[in-house]
């Protein structure tokens, strides 16, 4: 009895005089809107939990979302460098640049990106160099140019296209260039159209009307992400065939899309967040590009604009939305 009421008497300070475990704080800097993207997150967050971290168990992580407002990322961005978070989300180049001109001290993990090496975010795909590194969204450069060409394999009549974009986005003159090569080899006469925010969409639609513009490409902005309903609503009332990098605006109701499943391919990204809390360096780990894009095909949208989507582009489809 004398040994175990003394046993009892000290396994409450064995206990207490155990470590605790570490909770590492996470920033998670984007650019839309949270209802936007909350696929893409909520299969993130699934494959973070398969490889063991758990939001208050062992992550917290600190949401900063600019609604579409690109203008409000570096302040966002300086905010969680501020609150000393170990480590920075950050999901499309907007998002990632504003991040990187924030801190060079916090690791980084892009997520999304276009043209990570020429805007200076890694020194190379191989060998990152720096603070950042993480997924890319395109292959290789292109792939803009692929979003016309695709438009027009399914759509040939089209002759006069206009491109939305926002010129505060830092990839948006890099695609612009894309494009114009594109529509100098396809006889297309392109028009550009800058959007900064959603109280301007029903004025640009009006204009693309005057302009007599036949179809539309979305650049990858994330801008529109949020608005990707309203923007699938004002194309097929202006009778525009319209084209976008994500499978979430053709599920909207936009005619074509092309481009990554992000929701497949984030879970890419959250391995990168697995291994820098474990130690790992971003200046080692070499930045992952996609091997695979996806074209969706609204056959809905198709019907409501009247139009006939070309065979070859229906035998190319992934996905027919019927």
């Amino acid at each position: 009895m004398i040994f175990l009421g003394g046993l009892a008497a000290i396994l409450p300070d064995a206990t207490r005089a155990q470590p605790k475990q570490k909770i590492y704080r996470i920033g998670y800097l984007s650019a839309p809107s949270r209802e936007s993207v909350r696929r893409i997150l909520d299969a993130f967050l699934q494959k973070l939990r398969e490889l063991g971290w758990i939001e208050g168990t062992n992550i917290s992580i600190e949401y900063r979302w600019a609604d579409g407002d690109i203008a409000r990322l570096p302040q966002l961005a300086a905010e969680l460098v501020q609150s000393n978070v170990d480590l920075i989300v950050a999901p499309a180049v907007s998002a990632a640049v504003a991040a990187r001109n924030a801190t060079s001290r916090i690791p980084i993990v892009m997520v999304f990106t276009v043209e990570p090496v020429e805007l200076g975010l890694v020194s190379s795909l191989s060998r990152p160099g720096g603070n950042v590194t993480g997924t890319t969204f395109t292959a290789a450069a292109g792939f803009v140019g692929k979003l016309l060409e695709t438009l027009k394999q399914a759509v040939p009549e089209v002759g006069k296209v206009g491109v939305l974009g926002n010129s505060a986005d830092p990839a948006f003159n890099s695609q612009m260039g894309e494009l114009d090569a594109a529509a100098a080899s396809l006889g297309i006469q392109l028009q550009r159209f800058d959007v900064s925010g959603p109280e301007q969409l029903d004025a640009l639609f009006s204009a693309l009307a005057a302009q007599q513009i036949d179809a539309v490409v979305l650049t990858s902005s994330p801008t529109f992400g949020p608005y990707r309903n309203k923007v699938a609503e004002l194309a097929i009332k202006g009778r525009l065939p319209m084209i976008a990098s994500h499978r979430e605006f053709s599920e909207a109701g936009t005619l074509l899309s092309y481009g990554v499943n992000m929701s497949d391919f984030v879970s890419r990204s959250a391995v990168y967040v697995d291994k820098i809390l474990r130690g790992a360096q971003p200046a080692d780990l070499a930045v992952e590009q996609p091997t695979r894009y996806e074209l969706v095909i609204n056959l809905k949208t198709a019907k409501a604009l009247g139009i006939n989507i070309s065979p070859l582009a229906l035998a190319r489809a992934d996905e027919v939305i019927e």
